[in-house]
């Protein structure tokens, strides 16, 4: 495995990228403006597969959503491995159910 395929090196590249623009001082570590750069990126993956773009632009637009995250975690200082794998075990023991034709994997509440 190469350093590029561990998730260590990749919060330290964006841990470096924080750095190198000082996110800390500037206001780039501000959980609301995070939040609505998230929901930015998000409608540019909503643009990519809407308007039919390449999957090289749909990656880059996913990439660009994951490092938010992964910033935000350093922002938040939290650990987002750890949150990670807690949920995966969380949602590894859920039902699937179809609704509207479509599989939803969710905490369901018997109504």
């Amino acid at each position: 495995m190469s350093d590029r395929d561990s998730y260590k090196e990749m919060l330290a590249a964006v841990q470096s990228f924080h750095d190198k623009h000082d996110f800390k001082n500037t206001g780039g570590e501000d959980l609301p403006y995070r939040v609505a750069l998230m929901a930015e990126e998000l409608g540019e993956i909503s643009a990519c597969v809407t308007k039919g773009k390449s999957i090289e632009d749909l990656a880059e637009e996913c990439s660009d959503l994951l490092i938010l995250v992964m910033g935000t975690a350093i922002a938040e200082d939290f650990d987002l491995s750890s949150a990670f794998w807690k949920k995966m075990d969380k949602l590894m023991k859920r039902e699937a159910k179809m609704i509207n034709g479509r599989i939803r994997v969710s905490e369901f509440r018997d109504q």
